[in-house]
């Protein structure tokens, strides 16, 4: 069985950076991609990063330029990388792996950014 683990949000201040961690347990076989959605209070969930198996990354203009998604494949992690953050990037960080049959979720981790 598979689960998603994420870690490192907190409380920051603008300006600041953060790194989310998203630790697979269980074993995906033919993995297409891996993917950051975040879904700020009172909002729908959005897609901030996403990384096909291939190497390919987008994010949209939002983060572009301030947030990288990589990968350890040794670790079996997937990391968020995010720089000068704003109030606006205050939400829910979930990751979001897919193979080639299905969508595997955590549960997210909190990033709270303060003016």
């Amino acid at each position: 069985q598979v689960q998603l683990v994420e870690s490192g949000g907190g409380f920051v201040q603008a300006g600041e950076s953060l790194r989310l961690s998203c630790v697979v347990f269980g074993s995906i076989s033919n993995f297409e991609a891996m993917n950051w959605y975040r879904q700020p209070p009172g909002q729908q969930r959005e897609l901030v990063a996403s990384r096909t198996g291939t190497g390919i990354t987008w994010y949209p203009d939002s983060v572009k330029g301030r947030f990288t998604i990589s990968r350890d494949e040794a670790k079996n992690t997937v990391f968020l990388q995010m720089s000068s953050l704003k109030p606006e990037d205050t939400a829910v960080y979930v990751c979001n792996i897919q193979d080639d049959t299905r969508d595997y979720w955590g549960r997210g981790t909190q990033v709270t950014v303060s003016s």
